[in-house]
């Protein structure tokens, strides 16, 4: 039998090896970004055309390549960073397997010059799939500059997986955030064709973090910081308050490196317990300090998970670290964004150790819980008398109509045999019994079918505004309103692009009474929060997102009308039984039940 074991092709092992490195431009634009850092440049310009799918660049004025080096740093596993196997345990630059640039070379066209300080001229060199077409001298500035074009041009059907401009253009911003957030003492440019998109210049962390996320979050910033032997941490957490919605403005750095980590995401929000509206996500970017010895970070191509070998300990660490934090924050109201982040604080000389915040944490939570405890017992003692013991005859109150308040009989039966219960409830009377209608949710089903027909096929009618605002968005929300500006418009929405990621909001959907800025950008971050816990279809996403965000809530009064006027468009939907979320919407009490309770 004759052997069928050989070894791949460089050009398809190179392909195989950017499956991992590579998924889509934004990859390519951090890798780049990466081997800049690692070269020592001071400042980095990034410029991409059609969100890097036909052309990205990255020029720095790092410390650049000799000749041989740029043609080595094209071989697979061509590193400058280890020698020996120890060395993958003492790394602190961002790349060290050499599969970036020459997977990034195995699926576009690259070209690369490159010059060292000392010398007057650099190198250039042309790359097609792996394929050195041209290498000569090139006079150029100092640095590198390397300009990847049409990628995947020979993977056609991986190129065809690529979404749309705005959303791979929103990938790439998210990578330049994480880098600039890193490096705050390097100056970036990010560049969309001729537009500037960010212009950094080098400077502190809050400052950097005010430039990328607006001058809103200078008053919300609480400096954190802790050391111990064994990490040391600083950065900063946002105001309880001002959390959002949605995830995407959380931020974890070890050694300057950007990585995702739930266990330590849960001591953040652990040290934020009591303090956050449900469901909602504060703002922090905290930089870990770590001797690499303790960590390893090949254990994922993009390295962006890690390893610690005393994570519990870590855990500790950043809660401690953040519970500080937030207690310093009533006492230093805002912070001088001319200071250091670790000259910000003097609270270290009364710092608690971490026993003592570990016991009170624990103090509070058991506190919580009981009183949870009892406002059970007494929610359940009043709203529920079929279980409840009987009183004794001396108890017996018959409310009456003369002790009520002077007020519209919301909550009483009228002719038409429906009311409301705790203004969360319809109950509507009928033949058979009882039907019980969750307000919320029925209203929200109601919506979700109107929005859904207007994305569908019948655009929704807009009311014009007498003050159009502008609302301003993180780079990030401004491609993503843009990629769905045809939907949002179908919706009733009436915008225009006004100036650097911003809107000038001048109409809205008919029949919504809310503001244009509360309610434009409570639509995306509902709309991003939706997406983040169930990917669906953009209509159906957004149809979602406008329900939730302009229905009727748990403790709104109705009049006797408008409660018909909801019970009966229930029943006319397609789906009348659940939320767009699957909740429940209404449930009947059968006359058959309600007699079951008196033995008839």
């Amino acid at each position: 039998m004759a052997d069928i074991i050989q070894l791949l092709p460089d050009s398809i092992a190179n392909q195989i090896a950017a499956g991992e490195v590579v998924q889509r431009p934004a990859s390519a634009v951090k890798e780049l970004m990466e081997n800049s850092i690692d070269a020592g440049a001071t400042h980095i310009r990034v410029i991409v055309k059609d969100a890097g799918k036909s052309l990205l660049q990255v020029i720095d004025n790092g410390k650049g390549m000799s000749e041989t080096d740029a043609r080595m740093s094209l071989e697979r596993h061509a590193t400058s960073k280890i020698r020996k196997a120890e060395d993958l345990f003492q790394l602190r630059t961002m790349g060290f397997r050499g599969e970036a640039l020459a997977s990034i070379a195995a699926v576009s066209q690259v070209e690369i010059k490159t010059r060292l300080a000392d010398q007057e001229l650099g190198t250039l060199l042309l790359v097609e799939g792996s394929d050195v077409k041209r290498q000569e001298p090139v006079a150029c500035e100092n640095g590198t500059s390397i300009s990847v074009r049409n990628l995947f041009f020979n993977i056609p059907a991986r190129r065809n997986f690529l979404k749309s401009n705005s959303v791979e253009m929103r990938h790439v911003i998210d990578e330049f955030f994480r880098l600039a957030l890193a490096n705050p003492h390097i100056g970036l440019s990010l560049l969309q064709g001729d537009e500037v998109v960010y212009d950094l210049p080098a400077a502190k962390l809050s400052q950097r973090v005010v430039a990328l996320f607006g001058k809103n979050y200078q008053q919300q910033l609480a400096p954190s910081q802790e050391q111990t032997s064994l990490v040391k941490i600083t950065g900063y957490v946002g105001r309880p308050e001002l959390a959002k919605k949605t995830r995407g403005e959380q931020f974890f750095f070890v050694n300057s490196r950007y990585i995702k980590n739930n266990y330590l995401h849960h001591a953040v929000m652990s040290a934020y317990e009591g303090l956050l509206p449900d469901n909602s996500f504060p703002f922090y970017v905290l930089m870990l300090e770590i001797d690499p010895r303790h960590i390893d970070v090949n254990v994922h191509p993009t390295k962006t998970e890690i390893k610690f070998d005393d994570e519990r300990a870590i855990y500790a660490v950043v809660w401690s670290a953040v519970k500080q934090a937030l207690g310093a924050h009533n006492l230093v109201p805002a912070i001088d964004f001319h200071a250091d982040v670790n000259l910000t604080s003097k609270l270290s000389e009364k710092k608690l150790t971490n026993e003592q915040y570990f016991e009170e944490q624990f103090a509070t939570s058991i506190n919580q819980s009981n009183l949870k405890h009892w406002e059970k017992m007494f929610d359940l003692e009043s709203n529920s008398r079929l279980f409840a013991q009987p009183a004794r005859p001396s108890e017996l109150i018959f409310e009456s109509a003369i002790n009520q308040p002077n007020e519209p009989h919301l909550n009483t039966v009228d002719e038409g045999g429906i009311f409301q219960h705790q203004q969360k409830y319809i109950v509507r009377a009928g033949r058979n019994g009882l039907m019980i209608i969750d307000q919320q949710a029925a209203h929200e089903r109601v919506l979700f079918e109107k929005y859904l027909l207007q994305l569908r096929s019948k655009p929704g009618h807009s009311q014009q505004s007498l003050f159009p605002q502008t609302v301003a968005l993180a780079a990030a929300d401004f491609a993503l309103v843009l990629e769905m500006e045809k939907e949002i418009t179908a919706l009733g929405f009436r915008f225009e692009v006004f100036g650097k990621n911003s809107l000038l909001v001048s109409g809205l959907p008919a029949d919504v009474k809310m503001g244009e800025k509360e309610l434009f950008e409570g639509l995306v971050e509902q709309f991003k929060k939706s997406q983040a816990e169930l990917e669906l279809p953009l209509q159906e996403g957004l149809a979602r997102a406008m329900a939730k965000r302009t229905g009727l809530r748990s403790g709104q009064k109705l009049t006797v009308e408008e409660m018909e006027a909801l019970a009966q468009s229930l029943m006319a939907c397609n789906i009348p039984n659940f939320s767009p979320e699957g909740n429940p919407t209404f449930f009947t009490l059968n006359t058959s039940k309600i007699e079951s309770y008196f033995n008839r």
